[in-house]
């Protein structure tokens, strides 16, 4: 994001900062920044620490989730800087360099997962036999490992490309992070990335969605005609209605996630599209269009994308939403006062052997409140059958 669209300033840009400009600007910035990086970081936490949300496709969510708090962090927080200080750099030569390699970073990685989860649906749901050696959990951490490589070593040019320079205006020293090559020798670069990171991953996901939807929409779910047979002969009318409902539920559960994903895709193309374009006819023009409003329209779009996926999980995922709600659950639980419980220890005959032995693999009431007992008063002292001088045998005896 930090281009030639977005860096080189003038001074027809640095007095275009209002106070209008720069209220409005600092506002929409840091509550789109701060929802979206709340959000990303809810992501993450629960599917690291649920089990079952672990899978292949949320694998794919947690590394788009971090580059969008990469984009969030690296493009948006500076962004707010430059309204401050009218468009005069305060991070310095390492800062320059640094947040646009990670700019970069974030938004070709978010490109790339994205790709990666759209061929992981088309796989699990068009090839659901090559999904179970395919579509697995250590295989998509191994790609999002290599995808996340090749991004950052794709993006260690920014390095090279940026550069602080000084401009001299009303008498005043600004510092400006841009480049230091001529506009004609970086527009190669960017049609490369708006070809690689933009074209081919909405012509990709575009062609495999219409393939899925003409399976999961269309067609219904392929079956094995000797399993039925075999299913029909064995199998009860309950079993079979009770197959058949198990079915319908798996098939309205993959609807659902795939429509989540595609909601996904649909926004990266249409919030990225303002900027792209924008990219596109600057290259074109002898001189840049650099209209400050429409640059901040460019830029809330970009963060509003890399901030609105979170929002689209809680809304169409019931997995997600009620894992949402338990992690927001947990510190306020922790928070509060363990209750105190009061158990009732009673005794009950168990079932004897032919010996008149009790069998150890059966758990009486008595060891199990014993076991409450401990956990909850681990104060209190144990009493065991050798202090009070009976046996479990007298115990039960007298039960």
């Amino acid at each position: 994001m930090e281009n030639e669209t977005f860096l080189s300033k003038t001074n027809a840009t640095w007095t275009d900062y209002s106070v209008e400009y720069k209220v409005v600007s600092i506002v929409l910035v840091v509550l789109i920044c701060g929802i979206g990086i709340v959000g990303n970081v809810m992501v993450i936490l629960v599917v690291l620490t649920t089990k079952h949300m672990r899978t292949p496709t949320n694998c794919y969510l947690v590394s788009l989730a971090v580059a969008d708090l990469m984009v969030l962090t690296a493009a948006g927080l500076p962004n707010i800087t430059e309204s401050l200080f009218g468009g005069h750099w305060v991070y310095g030569y390492a800062g320059c360099l640094s947040i646009t390699y990670f700019q970069y970073l974030g938004i070709n990685a978010s490109s790339c997962s994205i790709t990666a989860f759209t061929v992981e649906r088309y796989i699990a749901i068009c090839h659901p036999i090559k999904a179970q050696f395919m579509c697995t959990l250590s295989r998509a951490k191994k790609i999002i490992v290599l995808v996340w490589l090749l991004t950052s070593l794709y993006c260690v040019m920014w390095f090279y490309l940026s550069d602080t320079s000084e401009v001299v205006y009303d008498n005043v020293v600004l510092v400006t992070c841009a480049y230091k090559v001529s506009r004609n020798l970086y527009l190669p670069i960017y049609f490369t990335d708006f070809t690689v990171f933009y074209v081919v991953p909405l012509l990709l996901a575009t062609v495999l969605y219409g393939l899925i939807a003409r399976i999961l929409f269309l067609n219904p779910l392929p079956s094995d005609p000797k399993e039925s047979r075999r299913n029909w002969k064995k199998e009860s009318s309950v079993h079979r209605n009770s197959r058949s409902s198990s079915s319908s539920t798996t098939a309205a559960s993959r609807r659902q996630v795939t429509k989540m994903l595609a909601v996904v895709v649909i926004l990266f193309a249409l919030l990225w599209m303002p900027y792209r374009t924008l990219v596109v006819v600057n290259s074109f023009l002898k001189e840049a269009y650099l209209d400050t409003w429409f640059l901040l329209f460019c830029r809330l779009c970009i963060y509003l994308n890399s901030a609105i996926n979170p929002i689209i999980y809680n809304a169409m995922s019931q997995k997600f939403r009620a894992a949402f709600h338990k992690l927001c659950q947990c510190r306020q639980q922790r928070s509060e006062k363990p209750p105190t419980y009061s158990l009732a220890l009673t005794y009950s005959v168990i079932k004897e052997t032919s010996n008149g032995e009790s069998p150890d693999h059966y758990t009486t009431e008595l060891d199990e409140a014993r076991g409450a007992a401990e956990v909850l008063l681990p104060h209190r002292k144990r009493i065991s059958f050798k202090e009070s001088g009976s046996t479990r045998k007298d115990v039960l005896a007298r039960a």
